[in-house]
């Protein structure tokens, strides 16, 4: 399988130009058509609203959030005319609570979900719960962007993060593609079982999976020696000069991450290295 199908989407005029620019690059690299969705958000909350303001307020916010997604989209087709790739650029008006539908709809039908990193001062509501309703709601494979810009790095070196579960198999599955291109790609294993259904051979089966697919592998079996797994797989992406992180997303429920935290979460809060998430 290729990625013939990159989406991306801009909620906001921060960084829009470099969000662009690095989904263009990679949607050249892979030879991808990129689609680009301009959000307009409307953030209006009618709670303490006296009796007939609601619908002047609601109707001034829509006509905002209008304007905003025209901008981004005419400032997206304008930074798009010249590029040698094909591309697509489209506008919604969502509320808050609308962007899941949305984004899940649009993200269900690519083959690749581009974002900046959902955490940091410029950022805002909007940018986690469009992250997670591509993973969920989607069903799409997303890559994190931390840095955004022009040229993405080649993916020569991968860490792949193994847990047995259900979603970074499904992240290893993903990510096949860039896997198979990578010079090596070396699976880490964090504390196995000692009673598992791998604990003689920890990673075999997936290792044996992948090397039929031509994939260059290696197994890192490490203990957990940092209070996070998140700190233990950023500190081990570093030792091993990776290009990219792939690991599974949320193999806890959203809440339970929200509130108490997550491996997910965590990453992605301070990761300053690409990661491929999938769930």
């Amino acid at each position: 399988m290729a990625y013939k199908s990159i989406c991306t989407f801009l909620a906001s005029d921060t960084d829009a130009v470099a969000q662009l620019d690095s989904a263009a690059s990679l949607a050249a690299r892979l030879d991808a058509h990129l689609d680009v969705s301009c959000l307009g958000i409307d953030t209006t909350q009618s709670v303490g609203f006296y009796a007939g303001a609601p619908a002047i307020i609601y109707q001034d916010a829509l006509d905002n959030a209008q304007a905003s997604a025209n901008a981004l989209a005419e400032k997206a087709k304008a930074h798009l005319s010249g590029a040698s790739i094909r591309w697509g650029v489209d506008t919604a008006v969502l509320t808050l609570g609308g962007i899941n539908s949305y984004v899940g709809l649009k993200s269900r039908f690519c083959d690749l979900v581009l974002l900046p990193r959902p955490y940091g001062e410029t950022r805002g509501p909007q940018d986690e719960i469009i992250a997670e309703a591509a993973l969920f709601d989607g069903d799409a494979p997303v890559l994190i962007v931390p840095k955004l810009g022009r040229e993405l790095p080649e993916f020569n070196k991968i860490v792949l993060a193994w847990n047995q579960s259900d979603e970074s198999l499904h992240a290893a599955r993903a990510a096949l593609p860039l896997l198979q291109d990578a010079d090596l790609v070396n699976i880490v294993i964090i504390d196995p079982p000692t009673h598992g259904i791998e604990r003689s051979d920890p990673g075999g089966l997936l290792t044996q999976m992948l090397a039929r697919h031509d994939v260059e592998l290696e197994v890192s079996v490490i203990a957990k020696t940092l209070p996070r797994i998140s700190d233990v797989l950023r500190r081990h992406a570093t030792d091993q000069a990776a290009d990219l992180l792939v690991i599974g997303a949320y193999s806890h429920s959203r809440l339970r991450q929200a509130i108490l935290g997550g491996t997910t979460r965590n990453l992605l809060e301070e990761t300053t290295l690409l990661v491929f998430l999938a769930r």
